[in-house]
């Protein structure tokens, strides 16, 4: 079997509900869908999601690194050999992991299509389903309550809050949506690299009524050590989300024993193979693992899944990207069903 075609398509999609985290504020989000063919009669789709702040890349950039480097190398390739070219890939176009991704992506389809297996079975089948959280961006106290309650009512068990900005604020945030969806929701907080670990110390003492199940990156992603301080303070888990970009990254924050779980996105880390290599070293530390996502569209957000199915240490998933997107092509690739995807 060979790869006979390669097309690439970006989609800007309005956002619903735009949000706002501790650095910027997002009203819509480009894909680039990604769709290869084979001499075989299949066909293998992916996504990119590019994030200036995250993955380091544009939808242009998405576009000149399929045009100039994806598709020389995949044009008449075998699209089995999905090792070698991902490392290929990775030598080509070190700096452009959502590009890759999309690649990781349509080739795991062609692969389960091939085998008429699906790709979760195939990469260890551990479970059938996972509980997702959905996110509550910034917003003011009162309409972060209301949100909170209206996503409980939508059947929601998994609360990720966002914040970083006002630690006044967000103390009673958390303390009120507590309050409003009670003791069975988890909750979980994200600062967005908003804090400093004085801040993130005070915050966590404050909130202790809270019962969060985890905060998430809240010190500058260039400074792990101060994560570390952080975790070995702090009585809930400790998560690195910016921090975690390369294999590399999850080898030294292992190595410090910096936190207590890490966020893997594959736009982020350049694919399901990439993934998988995060989560053994993450396993062999005793770090859990949450998949989590960007703006991806529902295919994307398919990927993460398949990944977080197959692994018994992905105990955790943000898998919620693609609720917003307007004019999503892939929609209803995945479903939610009383919390869980």
């Amino acid at each position: 079997m060979r790869i006979t075609h390669i097309e690439a398509q970006p989609i800007e999609m309005q956002l619903s509900e735009p949000y706002s985290i501790a650095y910027e504020s997002i009203e819509s989000a480009y894909n680039v869908f990604l769709r290869l063919e084979t001499d075989a009669g299949i066909t293998g789709l992916g996504c990119a999601a590019p994030d200036p702040t995250i993955t380091g890349e544009t939808s242009d950039m998405v576009l000149d690194g399929i045009r100039n480097s994806v598709e020389p190398l995949l044009q008449g390739a075998d699209p089995l050999r999905i090792a070698l070219v991902s490392e290929q890939l990775g030598l080509e176009i070190p700096e452009k992991p959502s590009t890759r991704a999309a690649v990781d992506m349509a080739l795991h389809d062609i692969l389960g299509k091939r085998t008429g297996l699906p790709v979760w079975k195939l990469l260890g089948g551990f479970r059938e389903r996972i509980l997702t959280s959905i996110t509550i961006g910034i917003l003011p106290v009162d309409e972060s309550v209301a949100t909170a309650r209206a996503r409980v009512e939508e059947g929601f068990k998994c609360l990720k809050v966002k914040g970083g900005s006002n630690l006044d604020e967000d103390t009673e945030k958390m303390l009120r949506i507590r309050e409003e969806v009670g003791p069975e929701i988890a909750l979980r907080f994200d600062a967005n690299q908003g804090y400093s670990v004085t801040q993130t110390l005070d915050f966590l003492r404050t909130t202790e009524k809270a019962d969060m199940e985890l905060i998430e990156q809240p010190t500058p992603k260039d400074a792990p050590e101060l994560l570390g301080q952080i975790t070995r303070e702090s009585q809930i888990p400790v998560m690195a989300d910016e921090s975690l970009v390369r294999l590399k990254d999850a080898l030294l924050l292992a190595k410090a024993g910096s936190v207590d779980m890490v966020n893997v996105k594959l736009m982020k880390v350049g694919g399901i193979r990439e993934a998988l290599h995060i989560d053994a070293v993450a396993a062999a530390d005793g770090m859990e693992v949450m998949v989590g996502c960007v703006d991806d569209a529902a295919i994307g957000i398919a990927a993460g899944l398949h990944f977080a199915l197959a692994q018994p240490n992905v105990t955790r998933a943000d898998l919620d990207g693609q609720l917003d997107l307007i004019g999503d092509p892939t929609s209803g690739t995945v479903s939610i069903r009383a919390g869980y995807i």
